[in-house]
């Protein structure tokens, strides 16, 4: 357990109609549907933490990021704070690795069918608002 809060981000990706999804593969959310991130490095801004995670853990590649909002997971032994934003998809399909076992290409509507991450599809609702999506 940590003293302070874990600072972390991630980023709604969409192609196509469909947001970019990953599996994660350690930690708090092990087994759970969530956006591509992770901790923020020191002298990181949130927006190059979240770019950064997103081509670290899948493999793609999207550019100027928008912030949607936060979410916060307290438990008895941790607390972290994920800043979430939405940005434009440039390359990549989406890799699977040691973070992220599983990715995927997921309607916005069907993502309430998923075990996810907390508040995952308002996040999703917000970033898709954010990004001017039908």
């Amino acid at each position: 357990m940590t003293e302070r809060p874990v600072l972390a981000a991630s980023v709604a990706v969409f192609r196509e109609g469909k947001v970019l999804l990953a599996e994660r593969g350690k930690g708090l959310a092990e087994g759970l549907w969530s956006l591509p991130g992770g901790k923020v490095e020191y002298g990181e801004t949130l927006a190059a933490c979240a770019l950064r995670e997103l081509y670290e853990e899948v493999a793609v590649v999207a550019v100027d990021p928008v912030f949607v909002d936060h979410v916060e997971m307290i438990g008895p032994d941790f607390h972290a704070v994920i800043c979430a934003y939405a940005a434009r998809w440039v390359s990549g399909e989406g890799e699977t690795g040691p973070e992220a076992p599983a990715v995927l290409w997921c309607a916005p509507e069907d993502v309430a069918m998923l075990p996810t991450t907390p508040g995952l599809a308002g996040v999703i609702a917000k970033a898709k608002a954010a990004m001017r999506l039908p």
